[in-house]
């Protein structure tokens, strides 16, 4: 047992990051690069300090014994995963905001806008989505525009409604090549035409531009060096993680680091990327490239790559100018992630790797090989971080031989600062246990992915991400919950032997037991969330808003002015008045008008009805919930709520709808 005096002295390196951090991090500002700088160069610092530490200190001697084989192999996998983090401290030390550049640009066409082909690219998605997007893609404020649905089901009564809407509908008779042979085949029927226009937006069936999206879009291109600009994408409703846990309004959707933090400041490097949808691309540039590129499932990446091979540079608007459908089941959201991984490494290993002799510069190299660390590294660290304690509780191995002081004097200051410089930069996002849940879901079929990519990155098949669907029942991902629940109960019952057991593991084994004790019990609170996450809550089609909008019904030739706090096409919540059920009332609806409705529940001030929506009033719904300014969702964290929520889920047995 040290005596207190020495651990207190151990505890000193992370009591003056604490005091650094909460005396100064509020008063910066997270735009400016000076303090982006500093923070990233001493959360580099105190990670390499770490890692040498670690390196020296703490690993088994080289023998043929099972001790180093663990204690090596770990030492790999944390080194691995620490150099995507020095990566991603270098990356976020710079931020770039074009909204000031996209303003002073606005109107640079002149009397002459240029002409605008929008594609929309679907496979299987139901008429429900896609008249979503149609009525955004209609309501979108810029004369010289054309909108193509292109179908790659291959569905005739898609054609006529198309037909019915004034768009126009092009198929193909072949799959090949997915998403990216699906817009070839456009491109090239538009050529054929003479329809040739002078810039493409590409919009994923499910995504809703709003009204701005491409005058404020195309105010970048004055730029003639511009290939391509992105957009964020912004999602209506909530991801599986954020509904599962029942933290949808307390906690940003699994995406929102990366669109709103990692990608400005990957344009401040000049390494932005397309991200596929919400984004338009220069119809010169995409000709000298030879088309969307077909070598890797993530072709949108690759789109980026190709355009700079070319010297076009990607650019990167980050305001909020469309909304979009995220995943809504687990398996689906496992599968999508699984694809982007695949489809980097598809990248690395093509011609346009960051190895290969090409035209790419040095920053576009150390993009790819940043993004292929990240992939190839953080999933199976994660999963290690799982099991390795595991070979201690069960049979004795030490992973870490080190005294608690040192472990202390070492990591927390460390931790903490890596943790306080990202949350600087995010405004808060970073969540412990909740940020490990949504890695640790797929990190399994994740890293098989990202490694079949890697091994064998060619003939790998584009797998759609399903959407829509009935989500109205309670379901159970029973073979994502069996693996997760047998990690947990292996984890408490090694902890439970391993606690009222003694072995003999040498002059450390006290300390060794203390570090693997605080790292199984955070293990198996995250085992616990993710366990929560695979009861999938039944769904409503409920739009994530901020706000609620007052509305004004008539109701027996009286009119009552109450909440509106829901919608979709299908019913309304209101609050601030309870109905019998059965009422029929009229809700006049700004932009939308009166519209017949029939209470189905009513419960504690708040009435739920049914909706008759001709097709026009449809429309004008769509475009009234999607293509406003601003986004859906929240993009901060809510401590308390986030708690709240989880708390409710724990007791409710993941079994109740929000």
């Amino acid at each position: 047992m040290y005596a207190f005096s020495e651990t207190l002295s151990a505890w000193a390196p992370a009591l003056v990051v604490l005091g650094i951090a909460y005396t100064f991090l509020p008063l910066l500002d997270r735009e400016r690069t000076l303090p982006r700088v500093v923070l990233a160069t001493f959360a580099a610092i105190l990670s390499l300090r770490y890692l040498i530490w670690r390196y020296t200190e703490t690993l088994a001697p080289l023998a043929p014994t099972w001790d180093a084989l663990a204690s090596w192999s770990f030492f790999f996998l944390e080194a691995f995963a620490m150099l995507s983090s020095l990566s991603a401290f270098a990356l976020l030390a710079r931020y770039r905001n074009r909204s000031r550049d996209a303003d002073e640009a606005l109107g640079w066409w002149g009397k002459d806008p240029p002409k605008v082909a929008v594609f929309i690219a679907t496979y299987n998605e139901e008429w429900q989505i896609l008249e979503r997007t149609i009525a955004g893609v209609r309501a979108l404020r810029w004369p010289n525009k054309h909108v193509y649905v292109l179908d790659d089901g291959q569905r005739p009564w898609l054609a006529d409604a198309c037909k019915a809407l004034d768009v126009s509908y092009i198929a193909r008779a072949d799959n090949t090549h997915g998403k990216a042979g699906n817009l070839n085949h456009a491109r090239e029927a538009l050529k054929a035409s003479g329809a040739v226009p002078d810039y493409v937006a590409v919009l994923d069936a499910d995504f809703v531009p709003h009204q701005g999206f491409i005058s404020r879009s195309l105010s970048l291109f004055s730029d003639p060096t511009i290939g391509l600009v992105q957009t964020p994408q912004h999602f209506f409703n909530p991801d599986p993680i954020q509904h599962n846990l029942g933290i949808s309004r307390a906690y940003p959707d699994e995406q929102r680091f990366f669109f709103d933090h990692q990608q400005p400041s990957r344009d401040a490097w000049g390494v932005a990327v397309c991200c596929g949808t919400s984004s338009i691309v220069r119809w010169e540039a995409l000709e000298a490239i030879g088309g969307f590129p077909t070598a890797s499932v993530t072709e949108d990446y690759l789109l980026s790559v190709r355009l700079q091979e070319q010297r076009y540079s990607t650019a990167y608007l980050n305001e909020p100018l469309s909304e979009g459908l995220a995943p809504e089941g687990l398996r689906e959201y496992i599968t999508q992630r699984a694809r982007w991984g695949m489809g980097l490494m598809q990248i690395v290993r093509s011609a346009s790797g960051p190895l290969r002799p090409n035209s790419l510069r040095i920053r576009d190299r150390w993009s790819m090989i940043d993004s292929f660390v990240y992939w190839a590294s953080i999933f199976p660290f994660k999963l290690a971080c799982i099991i390795y304690p595991l070979l201690f509780w069960y049979f004795g191995v030490v992973v870490l031989d080190a005294q608690l002081d040192d472990i202390i004097s070492h990591f927390a200051p460390y931790y903490l600062m890596s943790m306080f410089f990202i949350n600087f930069v995010s405004g808060g996002l970073f969540v412990p246990i909740v940020h490990d849940v949504s890695q640790i879901v797929g990190a399994w079929e994740i890293s098989r992915g990202v490694y079949t990519g890697l091994l064998r990155p060619k003939g790998q098949k584009f797998k759609v991400t399903v959407k829509g669907g009935d989500r109205s029942r309670m379901l159970v991902q029973w073979p994502l919950l069996w693996r997760f629940m047998t990690l947990f109960v292996v984890t408490f019952v090694g902890l439970a032997f391993g606690l009222v057991t003694d072995y003999q593991i040498g002059s450390n084994a006290a300390d060794a037991k203390i570090v693997i004790l605080f790292w199984t019990l955070y293990n198996l609170a995250v085992l616990a969330l993710v366990m929560l996450v695979c009861f999938e809550a039944p769904r409503t089609s409920a739009v994530l808003r901020r706000s609620p909008e007052r509305v004004r019904i008539e109701l027996e030739g009286q009119e009552h002015h109450v909440w509106l706090v829901d919608l979709n096409e299908d019913a309304l919540r209101l609050r601030g008045i309870a109905l019998p059920r059965g009422t029929r009332f009229v809700a006049h609806i700004d932009q939308m008008g009166p519209v017949e409705a029939v209470v189905f529940q009513s419960l504690e001030g708040t009435t739920e009805a049914n909706l008759t929506l001709s097709p026009a009033i449809r429309l004008a719904m769509h475009e009234k919930l999607h293509t406003r300014e601003g986004e859906p969702g929240t993009g901060i964290v809510a401590t308390a709520a986030l708690l709240a929520g989880i708390g409710r889920r724990i007791v409710s047995g993941g079994f109740r709808s929000h």
